[in-house]
């Protein structure tokens, strides 16, 4: 499963570079989903948004339903 959700975050990363930003996946335990903003993004306030409305329902709708994106701070 964890190929697919690097499959469905790198479909998704044109929409955020073209902001200027990036996304990374950085690791999967269980059904979290831990990535990394870059970019315009690691600073944007609208960021969370970003994950929970974008990254999130994507990232669901294409692999699992269960998944939860999580923004890696360490």
């Amino acid at each position: 499963m964890e190929e697919k959700v690097k499959e469905a975050i790198d479909a998704i990363r044109p929409a955020l570079q073209n902001d200027g930003g990036d996304i990374e996946f950085v690791k999967m335990e269980g059904n979290d989903v831990y990535v990394k903003l870059v970019g315009a993004c690691a600073g944007c306030p609208m960021s969370q948004l970003t994950l929970s409305n974008g990254v999130q329902r994507y990232v669901r709708e294409t692999v699992d339903q269960n998944l939860n994106i999580i923004n890696a701070t360490f």
